[in-house]
């Protein structure tokens, strides 16, 4: 493999880091040694993360080989595409304005609040009894 053409990027979603390698090809996607098909069984998980070629109209012009870990399917699409996303950046940086304009640029900082002691959740409190 050259190293001249290949980027490297990481992205990040709540819980999950996607480690993503991009080069010119024929646009084969590989999440954890499986096709993207494979992998994001549901077909909103995979939508999220290929927008980023959807967006620059790179569909088809790059390989990508992606080794995700960490949280749930959502978490690790949105890490996907925020992988995805920084390669581009690397490939051409002409691709920021689209690409920050739609928000795929910047991590997602949203997370899980955590829970409160003397609580039932994060916010959500015991029935409070009078008598």
């Amino acid at each position: 493999m050259n190293k001249e053409n290949v980027f490297y990027a990481t992205g990040k979603r709540k819980t999950a880091i996607a480690r993503t390698w991009l080069k010119p090809g024929n646009g084969e996607i590989i999440v954890n040694d499986r096709p993207v098909n494979d992998y994001f069984k549901y077909e909103s998980a995979r939508t999220l993360a290929i927008q980023p070629f959807k967006i620059t109209n790179t569909s088809g012009s790059y390989d990508v080989k992606i080794h995700v870990m960490g949280g749930g399917i959502a978490g690790q699409a949105g890490a996907v595409r925020h992988g995805i996303t920084r390669a581009l950046l690397q490939v051409n940086p002409d691709f920021r304005q689209v690409l920050k304009k739609a928000g795929f640029v910047k991590r997602d900082p949203r997370r899980k609040e955590r829970k409160k002691y003397g609580q039932r959740g994060a916010r959500a409190r015991f029935q409070f009894s009078k008598r």
